[in-house]
């Protein structure tokens, strides 16, 4: 096995160990009276782990693929700066009514390849058509694997796929995303070994990835009491209690660490 083989299994091992099944449920979209906020920020403490940063060397595309002409891909697993932990994500866990989901920043949901790139490396969508983009020269051939992250079954990873497929030219494709066991999502590209991203599809839009400097808010949440969960695909999951009183604000930031 080489070395980056044995590394990203390790990766996918410890995040899904991390990861609990979630059972389906319905969520009713409706109008909140006298919403409250959530809002807080996710850090790490202590040492980066071994493989937080993994080099690749890039056999294919490099003309295209190897942007800083350094023969490899740096991927950021863990991606830490101020102490900052970014590419977190931050959702409530287990509510069943409140706001509309909001529309789509470009009007649909997409993944766009790009300098053999996912972007972006994480996004929270609703589940349903996700565009899919090529955005590299025509002489790239990317193929898009989406798999939602089960859990590990004695010793054995659990990941369901939802989408395989080779996207040869430029252009986009829609696909549906949907899933049935767990809310998260994993991408790889089974033409480039070093292009890799994540995604959540909840059945709410309580969801989000946290900004740059760590911190996110979610808006117009009903009064009541919550679990909120910060999950990191290298990490697992973290929960806090939190009660949103009507029109007001609660708080609950995440640490995570090595360990």
């Amino acid at each position: 096995m080489t070395a980056r083989k044995r590394t990203v299994g390790t990766f996918l091992a410890l995040t899904l160990t991390a990861v609990a099944p979630v059972a389906g449920a319905a969520y009713t979209e409706q109008a909140v009276a006298k919403g409250g906020s959530i809002s807080g920020k996710v850090t790490f403490q202590g040492v980066l782990p071994a493989d937080a940063v993994e080099k690749i060397t890039i056999t294919k595309n490099p003309e295209v693929c190897d942007e800083d002409k350094t023969g490899y891909r740096e991927v950021v697993w863990v991606d830490v700066k101020d102490g900052a932990l970014r590419g977190a994500f931050v959702f409530i866990d287990k509510i069943d009514a409140g706001k509309k989901w909001p529309a789509p920043k470009a009007a649909k949901y997409v993944v766009d390849q790009k300098g053999c790139r996912f972007r972006p490396w994480a996004q929270v969508m609703k589940s349903g058509p996700l565009t899919i983009k090529h955005s590299d020269p025509a002489t790239v051939l990317h193929n898009i694997n989406a798999r939602e992250m089960i859990g590990v079954e004695k010793n054995r990873i659990v990941r369901r796929t939802i989408f395989n497929f080779a996207q040869p030219d430029p252009g986009e494709i829609v696909k549906e995303l949907r899933t049935q066991r767990s809310h998260y999502v994993s991408l790889n590209c089974e033409a480039h070994n070093f292009m890799f991203g994540f995604m959540m599809a909840p059945e709410h839009p309580y969801a989000v990835v946290v900004n740059e400097d760590g911190s996110y808010t979610l808006d117009d949440v009903p009064p009541g009491d919550y679990t909120v969960l910060a999950w990191h695909p290298r990490f697992g999951l973290k929960e806090a209690k939190v009660t949103v009183p009507p029109g007001g604000k609660a708080q609950a930031s995440f640490t995570f660490s090595a360990k």
